[in-house]
Order: structure tokens, then sequence, then C-alpha cells
């Protein structure tokens, strides 16, 4: 059986800063290391965009401390919130395709395909939405072609779904219905995993099921109807973990900040 690692929203800053009080940094080295000690059979990590908060050089710089030593395999995808120019200065050897930072990989099971929906165009009409245009779609149209006869994967940071807040579906993947319908012409994507909206969430459309992940750091708040993307709260910061075996995808949510070890479990006389 395959594990992956998921971790979204990492919003890293320079040292010191926070966010809303919490350091986004010390709270993505906890999560780091609770995934290390409770899954050391993890065969990749993949970060699914806004790794940090601006943009910033500094930033990329700490994180690029933080995962130094981290032995885990890690795919790195980028969000409204990163820069694509400072990031790629940071870490030069992440696989690009077309300067885009995307790129596919074969495990025993699946092939993993990472998009970035990162638009930093002065053309953006909607602040912090997310689009894919004609070269990053072509070539994800070639990489789902070539894995034929293999599950895949799909990694995007911009949900390309409606997930019922106002605020997040504004600033969602704008061309969200060009990607759905691609990925229904192909029919051999099992499972598209997203970021964004700092929430556990998870759900279907059409035959394409999805999951969405809590950031390390700050939360999204359970408001529905608010136009405000920017609400936040301190609930307990979370990653995924995918289960994977052949026709088969199993995925859970850690909220590591307040998880009880195994071994401090207590049996439940009542329980079947």
């Amino acid at each position: 059986m395959g594990k992956l690692l998921v971790i979204t929203d990492l919003h890293v800053q320079a040292q010191g800063e926070t966010i809303i009080g919490i350091d986004p940094a010390a709270r993505l080295r906890a999560a780091l290391g609770h995934a290390l000690a409770t899954h050391p059979d993890t065969t990749n990590l993949i970060l699914t965009g806004d790794l940090t908060h601006h943009g910033d050089p500094a930033e990329y710089a700490e994180l690029k401390r933080i995962l130094a030593d981290y032995p885990v395999p890690t795919t790195y995808l980028v969000g409204n919130h990163d820069d694509r120019e400072n990031f790629i200065a940071a870490f030069p050897d992440t696989p690009l395709a077309n300067g885009f930072v995307q790129t596919s990989f074969d495990l025993d099971t699946h092939r993993v395909i990472t998009l970035d929906s990162l638009d930093q165009s002065s053309t953006n009409p909607i602040p912090h939405s997310g689009f894919l245009c004609g070269t990053r779609l072509d070539w994800l149209d070639a990489q789902l072609d070539a894995a034929k006869g293999r599950d895949v994967l799909l990694f995007i940071h911009h949900p390309p779904v409606g997930i019922g807040f106002d605020a997040m579906d504004l600033i969602g993947l704008r061309n969200g219905d060009t990607l759905r319908a691609m990925i229904e012409r192909h029919g051999n994507v099992k499972h598209l995993i997203a970021g964004h909206v700092h929430r556990t969430i998870s759900g279907s459309i059409g035959t394409l099921s999805f999951s969405i992940f809590k950031s390390p750091c700050h939360q999204m708040p359970m408001i529905e109807r608010s136009r405000d993307s920017s609400l936040s709260t301190n609930e307990p910061g979370a990653y995924g973990i995918l289960f994977l075996r052949k026709g088969q995808v199993v995925v859970h949510s850690e909220d590591f900040e307040i998880a009880v070890d195994g071994s401090a479990a207590q049996h439940d006389p009542y329980s079947g």
C-alpha cells in the first residue's frame, strides 16, 4: 500500500511574523514532525500551494530552511499567495512544464499530476482567483493521455468546483468547468486534491471525487454567505494522508495538534 502526505496553505512568513497570532513556520514544523513520527512509511509529501503568505524571497528562504533535512521526497505547487519567479529562484531544482510549476510522476499504483493554477497576470479580473491557460491545459491533456492504464491523482491549489462558501467560490478556479470537462473526457482521474479553502471538505461533481484539507496554520470559519475571503480562525491545524491501493484511494485528515498517540488510546468496553 502506498501512502502520501498532503499539506496545503502553509503561509510561511519570515521568522517571528504571525497570522492572527499564529506562527505559521512553527505550525509547519509541528505538522512535519508529527507526520514523520506517525507515518514513517510515507513515500511522498505534496505541498499544494500558498507555500508562503506574501511570496517574498525571505519567506521562501524560511520554507527552504524548514524543509532542508526532511527525509521524504517533496513536490511543490504554487497558490495565489505565492510568487512563481521568487519560488523558482529559491527552489531551482523544482520540475517545470513550459515555465509553470507542474509535474507528473508514477507511484506503484497511481500517476500523480500536479497543476499550477496561479494567475499573476495583470488581466486577472478577480484577485486571488486561479486560472489554467491553454499552455497548462494542453500539457495536462498530454499527461492524462499518456497515463492511460493508470489511475491518476490530480493536485491543484484552486478548487475547480463550488464548495459552498460565497467568498471562496468567488476566488476559485475561474475555468473549472473546462478542467472538469477534460477530466471527464479522459476518465482516468480517480481523485482530485485541492487547497485554498482552509477547511476539511470532500465531495463529488459528476464522476469526479475531491478532497480539500485544512491548513496547518489558520482556518476558514464555517460562514457560508460572507463575501470576505480573509476571515480566519485559530482551529487546530491539520494535514492529509492518502492510502493508495490499485483501484482505491482512501483519504484521512489528521488534526495533528490534538491527535492522540495510538499507544495512549483507551479501550471502549461497549464498542462492537
